[in-house]
C-alpha cells in the first residue's frame, strides 16, 4: 500500500515538472475526424495516443442498422452472440465475454438489470439519434474504471443541428429469414425524431422508435400448436421494443450543458415447447408460458466549462434504472385464453453516479494534466431459487469511490506520452488500482507509431456473487467471497497514411496486443451438496487467461470508392486448475477476416455497399464428466449488402438490402454435450437470409 501511494505521489510530481508544456488543438486546424473516447479533451484521431476506431453514421445508414447488434456483426475482433431462447445479444472481444467489454453512452456506462456497462444486451440499444460509435481495444481501466478490460465502446449521440427544424421519420420492413407478413411475421420498425434550434444557444430534440420483431419459427410451429412433440413455440422469441429519447442542450461561450433522457420498454414472449393435458376436469390442452417485461430509464446531466478563467471542467451526474418482470401464466390451447397469471419482479439494477474531470491547470503548450473522480452507488435486486422452487429476494448495495489522474505530455513535436493512475475504494472488495502509459510517435510521410501498457480489474457481478439455481438435481450458486480479477495488457500499432497524386488515399494499420488475466471467475464443480448428494457448481476465482492478437486493417479511398479489408489472428490460453482435471496452458487460435466496399455513383448519388466477415474456427475447452475436452465451432461467413438512394432534393431516402446473404442459421459444435450446462450440438448464429426496405423522410428547415 505504501509503495503504491509513493508511486502515485511520484506520478503527480513528474507531471507537474512538465508544467511548462501543453498539447492542444490549434483552432485554425481543420479536423477531419474528432474523437472523445479516452481523451482529456476532444481532439483529432491523429493526435490520439490510443488507436481509436470509428463506426460512422454513414456505415449505420448503409446497414440500415436499428440496434447495436446490427452494426457489430461486421467488426473485426468482435463476436456477437445472440440467443433465440432469451432474446438477448451480447458481445465478446478477444474471446472474453461481455463482462469485460464496457459500453458507454456519451462516456457514461449504460445500466442493465445485471450490471453497469457490461453484459449489455446489444438489441436494446437503439441507434436512432447516434452520431458515431468509437471503439478502443485494450485496457481502459484508468479512464473508465472497473470492467474495461478488453476495451470500451462509446456511443456519441447527436446534440445539435445546423437547421432550425430537423425532422426525421422512417419506416423499415424486414423479413426474418423467409418469414414475413405485414403484421404477423417479420420485423417492423418505425421511428420519429424532431429537433428544433430555438436560438444560437438552445437546442431541443425528442424521438421515439418502435421495433416489432414477430419472432422466427424455423422448425417450430408457433403459439397455438397442440401436439406435445417439442415443436411448439418459436426458435427466436417474439419481442417488441419501444425506445424514447429527449435532449435539451445549451451553449454559450465556453459553457456547454445538456440533459438527456432515455427510456426502454421491452416485452419478450416465451412459449413453452411442452404441451400438457388436464384429466381431472373436461379434457383440454395447455402450456405454461411466460412474458418478460424490461424497463430502463436513463437520465444524464452534463456540464462543461471553465473555472478560474483557465481550468476546464466536465461534470456528469446520472441516474439509471433497469428492471425485469416475469409474468407466468397458463395458456389454454383450445380457448386461447390465459389463467393463473402471476407477475413478479425478477431482477433490477438502480445506479446513481457522478463523474468529473478537471484539466488545463498550466499555461503550457506541451502538457495537459487531468484529475478526475467517479462515484457509483449500485443497488441490485434478484430472485434466487432455493429448493422446491421457492424464490427468495436478494437486495444488495455496491459502491465505489474512484479518483484518477492522467497527463498528455508532448515531449517533442513528434513524441507524446500519456501516463495515468486510478484508485478505487470498494464497499464490497479490497481497494483496487489501475495504471497505464500510452505513447505515440509521428514519423515522416504519414507513419504513426502507438504503444500502451495498462493494468485493470473486473469486479464480480451481482449474479456471480449472489445467484442460486437448483434444478434437475444440480446446484448452481454464487460466491460472496469472490475477489476482483486482475489484468495486464500491452498494445502496439503502426499506422501509415499515404496520399497519391492520382487521388488515391491509403490508411494501413498493423497492431499487436497481449492480455494476461488472473483470478478469472468461472463456474466449476466444488463437490456434492451435503443435503441431497447432488453435484454443486459454484463461481470461484479459478482460471488464468492469456491472449495475444495480431491484426491488420487497411482502407483505400479513390474519388467515390471506399474499400476496407482486415484480418486478425488471435491465440487464447486458459488454465482452469480444479485439481486433477485442469486445462493446460495450450494456446487455441482463431482467424477472422472482414472487408467492406462502398461506392457512390456521382450522377444519381446512389450508394452501393457490401460488408463481409469471416469467423474462423473457434476452440474452447469444456468441462465433462472425465475432465476437460476440446470443443470446436465450425467457421462461418457473413455478408450484408445494400443500395441507398435519395429523392426529392435529398428529403426522401430509400435503402434496400439483404442481411446474412450466405443464409447462416446454425454452425456445428463438437463435444457440446460434455459440459455441465451444454445444450445441443449447434451454435445458433442467425435466422437465415433476410431482406429489408427502409424509407426515411428528412425535413430540414
Amino acid at each position: 500500500m505504501k509503495i503504491k501511494i509513493t508511486l502515485f505521489a511520484g506520478f503527480l510530481f513528474c507531471t507537474y515538472s512538465f508544467a511548462q508544456q501543453k498539447d492542444s488543438i490549434v483552432s485554425q486546424e481543420k479536423l477531419s475526424e474528432v474523437v472523445v473516447t479516452g481523451q482529456i479533451e476532444p481532439q483529432s484521431i491523429k493526435k490520439s495516443v490510443y488507436n481509436v476506431r470509428v463506426i460512422s453514421n454513414k456505415d449505420i445508414k448503409n446497414l440500415a442498422a436499428n440496434n447495436l447488434s446490427d452494426v457489430l456483426n461486421q467488426y473485426l475482433n468482435i463476436t456477437v452472440t445472440p440467443s433465440g431462447t432469451s432474446g438477448r445479444s451480447t458481445v465478446s472481444l478477444f474471446g472474453l465475454d461481455a463482462q469485460y467489454f464496457k459500453i458507454l453512452v456519451d462516456n457514461v456506462p449504460l445500466v442493465n438489470e445485471g450490471g453497469l456497462g457490461n453484459n449489455t444486451d446489444l438489441s436494446q440499444i437503439n441507434l436512432n439519434d447516434v452520431e458515431r460509435i468509437e471503439i478502443v481495444e485494450g485496457a481502459m481501466g484508468v479512464v473508465y474504471g472497473a470492467n474495461a478490460v478488453s476495451g470500451v465502446l462509446n456511443i456519441i449521440t447527436k446534440k445539435y443541428s445546423k437547421y432550425k427544424w430537423d425532422i426525421n421519420v422512417a419506416a423499415q420492413e424486414e423479413t426474418v429469414g423467409n418469414e414475413y407478413s405485414l403484421f404477423d411475421k417479420g420485423r417492423h420498425i418505425q421511428n420519429l425524431r424532431i429537433g428544433h434550434t430555438f436560438s444560437e444557444n438552445w437546442y431541443v430534440s425528442a424521438g421515439i422508435n418502435r421495433n416489432d420483431f414477430q419472432g422466427y419459427l424455423g422448425d417450430k410451429n408457433g403459439k397455438n400448436y397442440m401436439e406435445n412433440d417439442g415443436t411448439r413455440g418459436y426458435s427466436w422469441l417474439p419481442k417488441e421494443q419501444l425506445n424514447g429519447t429527449a435532449l435539451l442542450s445549451y451553449q454559450k461561450g465556453n459553457f456547454r450543458f445538456f440533459y438527456r433522457f432515455e427510456f426502454l420498454d421491452e416485452n419478450v414472449d416465451y412459449y413453452n415447447s411442452t404441451v400438457q393435458s388436464g384429466f381431472n376436469t373436461a379434457p383440454y390442452r395447455y402450456a405454461e408460458d411466460s412474458r418478460y417485461f424490461t424497463n430502463r430509464y436513463f437520465n444524464n446531466l452534463n456540464a462543461i466549462g471553465k473555472m478560474f478563467s483557465q481550468v476546464n471542467y466536465n461534470i456528469t451526474v446520472t441516474h439509471q434504472k433497469q428492471e425485469r418482470d416475469i409474468e407466468d401464466f397458463r395458456y389454454n390451447l383450445y380457448t386461447r385464453d390465459e389463467s393463473l397469471n402471476v407477475k413478479v419482479k425478477d431482477q433490477s439494477m438502480e445506479v446513481l453516479s457522478s463523474m468529473g474531470t478537471f484539466n488545463n491547470f498550466f499555461e503550457s503548450k506541451t502538457l495537459d494534466f487531468q484529475l478526475g473522480y467517479e462515484f457509483v452507488n449500485n443497488q441490485g435486486f434478484s430472485l434466487v431459487q432455493e429448493a422446491n422452487k421457492v424464490y427468495v429476494p436478494i437486495q444488495k448495495t455496491l459502491e465505489n469511490y474512484d479518483f484518477f489522474a492522467s497527463a498528455e505530455i508532448l515531449a517533442t513535436e513528434r513524441f507524446s506520452i500519456k501516463p495515468g493512475l486510478r484508485f478505487s475504494a470498494q464497499s464490497k472488495f479490497d481497494n483496487q488500482y489501475a495504471s497505464s502509459i500510452a505513447l505515440r510517435y509521428l514519423f515522416d510521410k504519414g507513419l504513426e507509431l502507438r504503444g500502451s501498457f495498462g493494468t485493470g480489474f473486473r469486479t464480480p457481478n451481482f449474479n456471480e456473487l449472489y445467484s442460486k439455481q437448483i434444478f434437475d438435481g444440480h446446484f448452481f450458486v454464487g460466491n460472496e467471497n469472490l475477489v476482483p480479477e486482475k489484468s495486464t495488457s500491452y498494445e502496439l500499432s503502426v499506422k501509415k497514411i499515404t496520399a497519391f497524386s492520382s487521388g488515391l488515399q491509403m490508411a494501413n494499420t498493423f497492431a499487436g496486443s497481449y492480455l494476461d488475466l488472473k483470478d478469472k471467475i468461472d463456474q466449476a464443480y466444488v463437490g456434492d451438496n451435503i443435503d441431497t448428494g447432488s453435484p454443486m457448481y459454484q463461481f470461484i476465482n479459478i482460471s488464468k487467461y492469456r491472449m495475444w492478437n495480431f491484426s491488420s486493417t487497411n482502407q483505400f479511398r479513390l474519388d467515390y470508392l471506399t474499400f476496407n479489408i482486415g484480418a486478425t489472428l488471435a491465440g487464447v490460453s486458459q488454465n482452469m486448475d480444479n485439481g486433477e482435471n485442469g486445462v493446460t496452458d495450450q494456446f487455441l487460435y482463431t482467424l477472422n477476416l472482414n472487408a467492406s466496399v462502398s461506392y457512390m455513383f456521382p450522377k444519381w448519388k446512389t450508394v452501393v455497399s457490401g460488408y463481409y466477415k469471416y469467423n474462423g474456427k473457434a476452440q474452447q475447452f469444456t468441462e465433462g464428466s472425465s475432465g476437460f475436452v476440446l470443443s470446436e465451432v465450425d467457421p462461418s461467413n457473413w455478408l450484408d449488402a445494400s443500395i441507398r438512394q435519395n429523392f426529392f432534393k435529398n428529403h426522401l431516402e430509400v435503402t434496400l438490402g439483404a442481411r446474412n446473404i450466405f443464409d447462416i442459421v446454425n454452425v456445428n459444435r463438437t463435444n457440446a454435450n460434455t459440459g455441465a450446462h451444454a445444450s445441443g450440438s449447434d451454435v445458433m448464429l442467425a435466422y437465415g437470409r433476410s431482406y429489408f426496405l427502409k424509407l426515411a423522410y428528412n425535413l430540414n428547415l
